[in-house]
């Protein structure tokens, strides 16, 4: 009897640590991009977007789009909402997330989009 016990016990446990992998492992199989690529966790992702090219990804339920990039500068639209961002300030609130510019070049701009915990 203490041999089922511990095999049932032991596949309730490795039941319960699977359950939240697989779910993420759904979650971020639902992020998609034309001209970006992106990384993504549960609550938040780094979108780099090609400069030149109509670029934008569906991420956390939601679309990121590169709106302009203008030296330090740049606009994107989260979740229909535009912002402008520049290296280096503070996380803009924008449609119940916390967006932040990483950083700008001549052919990138990457972006990290997180679930604000307030929103």
């Amino acid at each position: 009897m203490t041999t089922r016990t511990g095999i049932s016990s032991l596949t309730r446990r490795a039941a319960g640590l699977l359950a939240p992998l697989a779910l993420g492992a759904a979650l971020l199989a639902g992020c998609s991009s034309e001209g970006a690529s992106t990384d993504c966790g549960l609550d938040a992702c780094t979108i780099t977007f090609d400069r030149g090219v109509d670029a934008q990804a569906n991420i956390l339920g939601v679309k990121a789009k590169l709106i302009g990039a203008e030296g330090d500068q740049v606009t994107v639209e989260v979740a229909g909402e535009r912002v402008s961002l520049t290296t280096g300030q503070q996380a803009a609130e924008v449609g119940g997330f916390a967006v932040t510019l990483d950083s700008v070049t001549d052919q990138e701009v990457k972006i990290r989009v997180a679930r604000n915990p307030n929103g």
